[in-house]
């Protein structure tokens, strides 16, 4: 999910305006028991509910607003392989067979993504590559020595380019090193989602939409109150930001200062020449670079450049967005100065302490999935079906993720975000200079 930070920033997105929603959903005004209630809509909710339903349970999935309205239908569309905190976290904590176990297991949501596409005939644009590129001599070292350990620890080849080698894989002057691999891709997200959906309905999963749990009750059986209703059931997913305050009732505030919110934010331009998008980037790979504060970016299927970035660590939207940002894809493609914005639109996605996925269990029957902290979009479906696994009593690689340890946000729930902002400001400051 995915929180707005000014409303009619987010009524222009691109993703909106290319795909088409169904009828809004009934909100729930029943009393309901299910074996599963799953509490949001998005990637791993939805995820989640299919793979449930798929082994004979009863699921219900409740959405506070419609479903895939927040970070899985608004995010840069990147399914990458590997974790935001790279191979650390596991290896430090876990030992390096645990740690192959959660790579591998990340390339097996690559993998999931085909199968949900094939098996659910899921339209949504799904291309393959990925380019990793570093824009300061200092960067480029990074890279090549994050590329070459994963070549060595994990099997994982990718072509490195290096100097005005790059160019073969990227058209821009400001590049010194560039990772491309063929198993990380891109879609557009909201196709995606809706098409997870109408796949969970097709396998009778229920879903509502505007139906935002107010109260969730433990026990032995786990009873959700909504407006106007209620759902009972042997076991529950909090998929998502549910446990923030900011996206409003806590049900999980046990948990909820180990993730924080952090605005990204997106243009996507008029559409472009399809010439010079092969120029830009031969491959039509997306691209993602390798700075704390980051720039992504990729052509969608109708060849506008989706161009995000400009992270905020506070609640207010950054002053003069539009221009920020189209001057940002110009320093990237000198190419694109002045190519007219047709959509703007952004909002809050969900990060870890140390970028590592927050999986576990509150209690015996609740289960959690946060943390992802970036890379969404191909970890949400392994998540979704790691928790159905768990709850039909296969928790070994759940638990994988179980066992890291998380660190809370400092600061608690008035000081977090200024602190935040503080440790931005010096990653902002390494990347500069």
């Amino acid at each position: 999910m995915l929180i707005d930070s000014d409303t009619q920033l987010n009524q222009n997105s691109y993703y909106e305006a290319s795909a088409t929603r169904p009828a809004p959903l009934p909100p729930l005004q029943e009393a309901l028991s299910a074996d599963v209630m799953v509490v949001g809509a998005g990637f791993a909710g939805l995820s989640a509910a299919i793979e449930l339903a798929r082994r004979g349970y009863s699921a219900v999935v409740l959405e506070a607003d419609r479903v895939c309205s927040g970070a899985s239908g608004r995010n840069g569309g990147q399914a990458i392989v590997g974790y935001a905190s790279g191979q650390e976290p596991f290896e430090h904590q876990l030992g390096q067979a645990q740690a192959r176990l959660a790579w591998d297991m990340s390339m097996q949501s690559l993998d999931l993504i085909d199968e949900r596409i094939r098996d659910f005939d899921i339209g949504c644009d799904w291309v393959k590559g990925y380019l990793h590129v570093a824009d300061s001599p200092r960067k480029a070292r990074a890279l090549q020595a994050e590329t070459e350990a994963m070549a060595r620890n994990y099997g994982f080849q990718a072509d490195l380019a290096l100097g005005a080698d790059v160019q073969r894989h990227i058209n821009s002057p400001i590049y010194h090193a560039a990772a491309f691999d063929t198993t990380s891709g891109h879609l557009h997200p909201l196709k995606f989602g809706l098409g997870l959906a109408r796949a969970a309905q097709s396998l009778g999963v229920r879903i509502f939409e505007k139906s935002a749990v107010t109260r969730l009750e433990r026990g032995p059986s786990v009873l959700a109150s909504t407006a106007q209703g209620s759902v009972k059931a042997r076991f529950c997913v909090l998929a998502g930001n549910c446990t923030l305050p900011e996206y409003g009732p806590q049900v999980a505030p046990d948990i909820s200062a180990r993730i924080m919110p952090v605005g990204t934010y997106m243009i996507g331009t008029a559409p472009l020449n399809a010439k010079l998008c092969r120029q830009l980037i031969p491959s039509n790979a997306a691209a993602c670079d390798n700075n704390f504060i980051l720039d992504y970016f990729r052509f969608s299927a109708d060849h506008r450049m989706l161009f995000g970035g400009r992270v905020s660590y506070t609640t207010r939207t950054p002053a003069d967005l539009r221009l920020v940002m189209a001057r940002r894809m110009a320093q990237v493609f000198p190419q694109l100065s002045g190519a007219v914005i047709d959509f703007l639109w952004g909002g809050f996605v969900d990060i870890s302490m140390n970028r590592a996925p927050d999986f576990g269990r509150l209690g015996t029957n609740i289960y959690y999935l946060q943390g992802f902290s970036g890379h969404g979009v191909a970890l949400t479906g392994l998540a979704g079906q790691l928790v159905a696994q768990a709850i039909a009593g296969q928790a070994e690689r759940f638990d994988v993720f179980a066992r890291l340890q998380h660190r809370q946000f400092p600061g608690g729930p008035l000081l977090r975000m200024p602190s935040l902002v503080l440790g931005t400001l010096y990653h902002r400051l390494r990347d500069a200079f």
